[in-house]
Order: structure tokens, then sequence, then C-alpha cells
């Protein structure tokens, strides 16, 4: 097991692990333990009783916070004609069709965040064992597939996020920065926490969300109570 810093024992110290808090106290309290000299990423990690083998069961999409992440996301687009020229203008950092899928393809990644016109995941498919695992294939229901490559550029600019729960039922989504205000904090939190409670499948009885945790990137993990 790894060795816990001086740092994070001390700011462990603040938090009660046995106690859940509101997300108002969390957000203080979070504040108060991300002390490192970076600007922390601050990240909420939902457990959830799903198993995502059923498709109904796998939540997974993509929105803009109302304040953003306080991140620069890199975005790549691979169209052509009219849509690489739209995609250019809204900003997008890297543009092309077949000289950028051949890029990805030698194992090129810089960027964050791909999109791609319909028309090109038919070459662009012969990478989803590349591009899968990283989870950068676009695809329709994050928006990362779509005609309208401006309004995606500029979602992904503005600070949309995506989330995907993994097979254990584990979900983490950005919410922003330690240096947000706290209000800008609680606002996002609010934001992402409705999204996926009202993801919740008919198919779920009982209980649906397990635990929900706010941490910062080197902070202690602050459970929430979950309304």
């Amino acid at each position: 097991m790894a060795k816990k810093s001086k740092r994070y024992l001390e700011a462990a110290k603040l938090v009660d692990s046995s106690k859940s808090y509101s997300i108002e106290e969390a957000v203080a309290l979070l504040k108060k333990v991300a002390t490192s000299k970076m600007d922390e990423s601050v990240e909420l990690s939902f457990n959830l009783n799903v198993d995502p083998r059923h498709a109904d069961q796998l939540i997974r999409g993509a929105m803009v916070l109302p304040n953003g992440t306080g991140k620069t996301q890199t975005v790549a687009v691979v169209a052509d004609g009219e849509k690489a020229k739209e995609a250019q203008e809204a900003g997008a950092d890297f543009v092309g069709d077949q000289d950028l899928i051949d890029k990805i393809s030698k194992g090129w990644f810089g960027f964050d965040v791909l999109v791609a016109t319909p028309n090109m995941m038919g070459k662009l498919g012969r990478l989803g064992r590349v591009l899968g695992p990283k989870g950068l294939m676009p695809n329709p229901k994050t928006g990362t597939v779509t005609m309208d490559v401006a309004n995606a550029v500029d979602e992904i600019k503005k600070g949309k996020v995506t989330y995907r729960v993994d097979r254990d039922g584990n979900l983490n989504v950005m919410i922003g920065k330690a240096s947000f205000d706290e209000e800008k904090l609680i606002e996002n939190f609010k934001a992402i926490y409705t999204r996926i409670v009202k993801a919740r499948p008919s198919s779920i009885k009982g209980t649906y969300m397990n635990t929900c945790v706010l941490t910062s990137t080197m902070g202690p993990a602050i459970h929430i109570v979950m309304e």
C-alpha cells in the first residue's frame, strides 16, 4: 500500500470518514483540505447499483457544467470539406480527415477529446481497439459523433464533461478546480448529481446510488449525503 504524505494525513484529520456531509459542508471542507501548491482538480465519484452489461443499465452521457471544469480541453476533429472548415472556425485544435486518422493510427494522442462526423466513422472505426480503451472513441451518446461539429467543439471548450459507469458500478466526473468559488462547485455538483439521479434505470429496484464521494486531487474522500 502506498505511503500517504504528511500533507494528506493532516488533511485527513479534518474529515470524519464515518460521516456523510451536505454538499455545502463537503465543498467548504474540500477547500480546507486542498492545500497543495497546484490548483487541484475536484472530482465527484458515484458507486451505482447497476450492471452495465445490461444495455439499460449502462449509465453514460455528457453535459456542459454551469461553470465549466477549469480545464482547457484539446479537441481534435475528424471531418472533411465544409465541416472541417466549421471545426477550425469553432476553435478546434486539430482538424483533418484521413491524414489525422493515419496520425492517430501511428500512436499520436495529442488531444483530450475526439469529435467526428458520421461519414468518417467507417474509417475511424478501425481504430476502435486503440481509442476505445483510452475513452477517446467518438460516440453519438456523448455528442462527439455529429454533423454539428462547431457546436460540439464550442461545448467541449466551455467545459463539457463525459461520464460512463464502469463494470463495477463506479462513475467519476470532474466538476471543477479547488480554486473555484464554493457556489460554483455546488452548482456544478447539483447539475451532474441531478443528471445521474434522472438516469436511474426503471429495472433497478431498491437502492440505486450506493455512495457519492467528493475528492480533490491530493485530498481525502468526503462522503456526501444522498438525497
